[in-house]
């Protein structure tokens, strides 16, 4: 029997310190905290299990916070749980999150026997004031034994984060930037970039109501941004989706289900689910997970037609490759130009949509063209109904 393909995310909580930009849900914790939660983790994990029969997993994400701050014991033992109760594709990618400072060769050599084939390093930036703005842990040259050590271990898909248009930032800093990273050697498989978004309730926001944050300029923010695409694009990386560059062969299987919306259970602190077409999350209070991590969700949406095709563009547009006609006809019975044929005609007028035909498939699929790239959100934003 064929299974259908199910992705797992799995949130561990723990930093060494909270960045100052992060909104994300993460927090120092002491030894007796993080073991507690491993347990409580391990017990959701088996027992979301149940649900699941008929699925095969096909990637799994062990994100935070920073997963690598817990002792590679847990990591090893959720891994097992995770094997030993659903059903795991021979060939799935499993990712962890790390950072530079908290990993060496003794926890990368135990990352490898867990079966985690592929790593995302935290860098930010190769400018040690552009860390310390953003309250990174690490330094460049940490960063660089990290990633060395990586390689020895044997891990051969290793993705480096990269943040933009960060307080001070001028274009040259960020090429900079740029140039250390794809002198590493061997070259990473993967680069994600992103823009720093000052999020509200972060100690960024707060200098930035204060006045006292000076950040780059739309017009040099747009600028990173070409420059990345151009720079990365002559040293072998495709963009395959607004954010994220690979080598032949090492787009994320696992972020690109997302934008497709495969299944996804999400296991830990507040992590969110699709599952089924319907949405949830875990609860955000430590305490409560603690005591009933099977108990914990909340917040369950089960999705509407409408607002399944309202995901299935908004998200599949991320991709630089589109989304299917095929598979939209498949899923809803009526092809896209049936349901959003002016849509779709007046950003194909404007020069931001286009039809290709895949060469490895020989379908059809609606796409942003480069200038629909640049302006993704607002012909996103078409796509949702009133």
């Amino acid at each position: 029997m064929e299974r259908t393909p199910l992705e797992l995310y799995i949130h561990i909580p723990f930093c060494v310190r909270k960045c100052l930009y992060c909104d994300f849900l993460s927090a120092p914790g002491d030894r007796e905290t993080k073991e507690a939660y491993m347990r409580a983790l391990l017990a959701e994990t088996e027992g979301r299990a149940d649900g699941c029969r008929e699925y095969q997993v096909t990637s799994v994400f062990v994100g935070g916070g920073t997963p690598s701050v817990v002792d590679p014991v847990w990591i090893e033992r959720l891994l097992e749980t995770v094997r030993r109760h659903f059903q795991v594709a021979g060939d799935a990618e499993i990712t962890m999150e790390v950072n530079p400072g908290t990993v060496g060769p003794e926890s990368l050599a135990a990352y490898r026997r867990a079966g985690i084939n592929r790593l995302s390093i935290g860098l930010q930036s190769a400018r040690e004031e552009e860390l310390r703005a953003l309250g990174r842990i690490h330094t460049w040259e940490q960063f660089a034994e990290a990633y060395g050590a990586a390689v020895k271990a044997g891990f051969h898909n290793i993705n480096v984060d990269l943040m933009s248009a960060l307080p001070g930032q001028t274009r040259g800093d960020f090429r900079e930037t740029l140039e250390k990273v794809l002198a590493l050697e061997p070259l990473p498989a993967h680069i994600s970039v992103y823009s720093l978004i000052v999020e509200e309730g972060t100690p960024l926001y707060e200098r930035q109501e204060r006045g006292e944050l000076i950040l780059p300029d739309e017009d040099c923010e747009r600028q990173m941004y070409r420059d990345t695409k151009k720079r990365l694009s002559a040293a072998g990386f495709s963009r395959y989706e607004i954010s994220n560059y690979a080598r032949p062969g090492y787009a994320c299987r696992h972020n690109c289900g997302y934008w497709r919306r495969v299944d996804y259970i999400g296991l830990g602190l507040g992590a969110a689910s699709l599952f089924r077409n319907v949405r949830f999350h875990n609860g955000r209070d430590l305490e409560s997970y603690l005591r009933a991590p099977l108990g914990c969700r909340e917040d369950v949406e089960v999705l509407t037609e409408a607002e399944q095709m309202e995901e299935f563009l908004f998200l599949g547009l991320r991709l630089v490759g589109g989304v299917s006609e095929e598979r939209f006809r498949e899923t809803f019975g009526r092809s896209l130009k049936e349901v959003y044929g002016p849509v779709i005609r007046k950003n194909r007028s404007d020069g931001l949509l286009r039809w290709r035909t895949d060469a490895a498939d020989g379908g059809r699929y609606l796409a942003l063209t480069e200038r629909g790239l640049d302006l993704s959100n607002y012909v996103m934003s078409q796509f949702l109904f009133d």
